[in-house]
């Protein structure tokens, strides 16, 4: 997962750890109801969490020995494959990266900042020889969105020039999802305006998340594209060549002898909802760097059971879970391996118990549904995004709803569930429809200052009109304790590991929920809609036909 805090022998055999939380093998209340078992969580944590697979990062050896797992459980359970290639759906990445010998800088006004210090820019997989020299006009918080009372570019033209814009949007003026998708949208508004170029301003506020230091030293890491099928890595904003951050010197630079100095800039962006308004920069800006661009490999697994309704088998119900991790970092003192055991072997184990009650249930849902494996997410939602691009249906067929498995704690036996999403379409009342079977309530999302909907896999879906929801384990009891806990002391780290106690009778929990979730969304009289007048919906799928929105709740 991707949060805003800066985290068949093998199957049968027993370890030491599974002796410390033993649980029953399976459980199941409903006569008719497929077992889902405790024991088939930890052999498939297990396997993929070991330290023989190197962290899973994709485009290793280790990643590609989980993928080859995950199509033998497939093949096992007897789904059909569902990739462009048997099980797998290739995936081509530029993977762009600096070195020694391939320097990046920013001049602003002669002076030049070099990459790392006052400035951070990540390689560029696009153009790998770069050189890009242009006026700069400072937009405010550079949001384009007049229908959302955001008009920065009023009045300001920036074509042919660099945008410098400020983290982030106004505090108090959106909900933090709605603010996520805006700020995701910067690079593609600029773009719309005519510009080539975005420097954004480490505000105070980006760098209480994260130091300046700590995001400086992310420019030596690589960045990953995936290649369309023009040979050219993807981009979702290709006229913008040039795009860093800017922090101290760097940033007061630009601002030397405009109108406002970086100072009283940051000022009046501190005060709550402030909007400052743009002005041209006279100090122009000169951007070079140069990228050691490589390509790899790494695919998406996919099996299939075909829906048994004539009409509403080309319907898909899709169900995701991110299969990479980190890999392994050879300069960490101690533990090098990024294990990703709860992120996210812990999602791909609940997907396969979730394949497996499907398959050997006796009644086949009416729409299809298919199990993707994508790689590549803590890359940037990148396999996701390539499969939501160029979804695997049947012919004529559409992707109807995405249940999305992404980091489930499972450290404790939770009575509550959070279904991340559900407030903006109808899949909100099939969660909680489909979670009362199994004595489990719905709860309101605890951290909305998270955005965490638009923060994994499902959120590519949504970005193709797609509804879709994402389910953690809640915060009831001592729920919050267990979460928060793994948060600031296990993820994404070397820790999120087997030692870790997992309950895995909450596990086979777990699974079962999103299996009755995926059922009521497989059998259902009608597919998933978006409320009427949801930002989401309206935003990808506006012709898309609407459900009435839910009344809300009366205040006493």
């Amino acid at each position: 997962m991707r949060f805003k805090l800066f985290a068949a022998a093998l199957l049968a055999a027993a370890s030491p750890l599974a002796a410390q939380t033993s649980a029953p093998l399976a459980t199941r209340t409903v006569a008719d109801e497929p077992a889902f078992s405790a024991d088939q969580m930890r052999a498939h944590v297990e396997f993929l969490a070991d330290d023989l697979l190197e962290g899973r990062d994709a485009g290793t050896r280790g990643y590609d020995i989980a993928a080859l797992y995950v199509a033998s459980r497939f093949d096992a359970l007897g789904l059909k494959p569902g990739g462009s290639k048997g099980w797998y759906q290739p995936i081509e990445f530029a993977r762009a990266r600096f070195t020694k010998d391939s320097p990046a800088t920013i001049t602003i006004g002669g002076t030049a900042f070099p990459n790392g210090v006052d400035v951070m820019m990540t390689a560029n997989a696009r153009e790998p020889e770069q050189l890009v020299e242009a006026p700069a006009v400072f937009v405010g918080y550079g949001l384009d969105s007049p229908a959302h009372g955001f008009d920065d570019y009023s009045g300001i033209d920036v074509r042919g020039k660099i945008v410098v814009l400020l983290y982030g949007v106004p505090e108090g003026r959106t909900s933090s999802e709605i603010a996520a998708h805006l700020s995701s949208e910067k690079a593609r508004m600029a773009a719309r305006r005519g510009a080539i170029g975005v420097i954004t301003l480490a505000t105070p506020k980006l760098t209480s998340q994260m130091p300046w230091k700590r995001l400086a030293a992310t420019s030596s890491s690589s960045r990953y594209v995936w290649v369309g099928s023009d040979g050219k890595p993807w981009s979702p904003a290709p006229e913008i060549r040039a795009n860093a951050f800017v922090h101290g010197p760097a940033a007061e630079a630009l601002f030397a002898g405009a109108p406002m100095n970086l100072k009283r800039v940051l000022d009046a962006a501190a005060r709550k909802g402030a909007m400052p308004h743009g002005f041209a920069l006279k100090a122009p800006v000169r951007v070079e760097r140069h990228s050691v661009v490589e390509t790899i490999a790494s695919p998406n697994v996919l099996g299939v059971i075909p829906g048994s309704d004539p009409l509403l088998a080309k319907e898909v119900v899709m169900i995701t879970a991110h299969l990479d991790h980190d890999g392994v970092d050879p300069k960490a003192e101690g533990d090098k391996v990024y294990n990703g055991a709860m992120d996210n072997a812990a999602g791909i184990a609940t997907m396969l118990e979730v394949a497996r009650a499907f398959a050997e249930s006796k009644d086949r849902p009416k729409r299809t549904i298919v199990f993707a494996a994508v790689t590549a997410e803590e890359d940037g939602l990148l396999g996701s995004q390539y499969l939501a691009k160029h979804p695997l249906v049947p012919a004529g067929g559409r992707v109807a709803g995405v249940v999305n498995l992404d980091m489930p704690v499972l450290t404790y036996d939770f009575s509550d569930v959070i279904a991340f999403g559900g407030e903006h379409s109808t899949l909100g009342p099939i969660a909680d429809r489909a979670v009362a079977k199994a004595g489990i309530r719905v709860s309101p999302d605890p951290m909305p200052e998270q955005g965490i909907f638009t923060r994994s896999d499902h959120y590519s879906f949504v970005v193709e009109g797609v509804p879709s929801i994402m389910l953690a384990t809640g915060f009831a009891g001592e729920g919050r304790e267990k979460f928060m806990g793994f948060l600031s002391k296990t993820y994404h780290r070397p820790n999120d590991d087997l030692t870790q106690p997992f309950n895995w009778q909450a596990g086979a929990k777990f699974a079962r929920i999103n299996y009755l979730i995926a059922r009521e969304i497989a059998d259902g009289a009608e597919a998933p809609r978006w409320y009427a007048g949801n930002f989401f919906g309206d935003t990808f799928a506006p012709g898309a036909q609407k459900a009435p929105a839910p009344a809300k709740p009366k205040v006493k």
